[in-house]
């Protein structure tokens, strides 16, 4: 699956269509879920289906790990909502998971799915402010904090075009052995 993600791509332009400038407060609150929801699922499903365990893991770790930091951060820094309904504001939890799943998405597949994705959670922090859940300020933590966490904890998957070098010695000499796989 190395094409181009032209679904991914086509995301944003999708939501943009649904949610335009004089949608209602709950059509951009439901635009950042389905977004968020979407940029989740692809993180942790495309690896699956490329059998790639090891990426599925990280990627559910990643999301859990910008959950966690979120929700203690919600609960550290309580700030009212712009429409008023609770003071869990501060960080932006949909902005958090978007960018997180956009950081691995671009750490595990490349920049090719990485960009698009980026996109997308960018579009859920602009559906967040225009649903009235966040302020700008809070999506920008949201943003830094999912993005940080995501990079950190997801990992480049290895290449298989790339080589050992490995150093040994014993009592009567060294060398190097070196393996590549072809």
């Amino acid at each position: 699956m190395k094409s181009f993600p032209s679904a991914l791509l086509a995301c944003p332009a999708m939501l943009m269509v649904v949610c335009p400038a004089h949608a209602s407060v709950k059509g951009w609150q439901d635009a950042s879920d389905a977004a968020v929801y979407s940029l989740m699922a692809v993180a942790v499903a495309k690896p699956l289906i490329e059998k790639d365990r090891q990426g599925a893991l990280q990627a559910a770790g990643s999301i859990a790990a910008t959950s966690l930091v979120t929700e203690g951060m919600k609960q550290a820094f309580p700030k009212l909502r712009p429409d008023g309904s609770d003071r869990k504001s501060f960080p932006s939890g949909h902005t958090s998971r978007a960018f997180s799943s956009a950081a691995t998405i671009w750490n595990r597949h490349g920049k090719g799915w990485g960009i698009p994705a980026m996109a997308v959670a960018g579009f859920t922090g602009l559906a967040r402010v225009e649903g009235k859940k966040h302020y700008w300020s809070d999506v920008a933590v949201g943003a830094v904090l999912g993005t940080a966490i995501g990079f950190v904890v997801t990992r480049k998957p290895p290449r298989e075009d790339q080589a050992m070098i490995i150093p040994w010695a014993d009592t009567k000499g060294g060398g190097v052995s070196v393996s590549m796989r072809f």
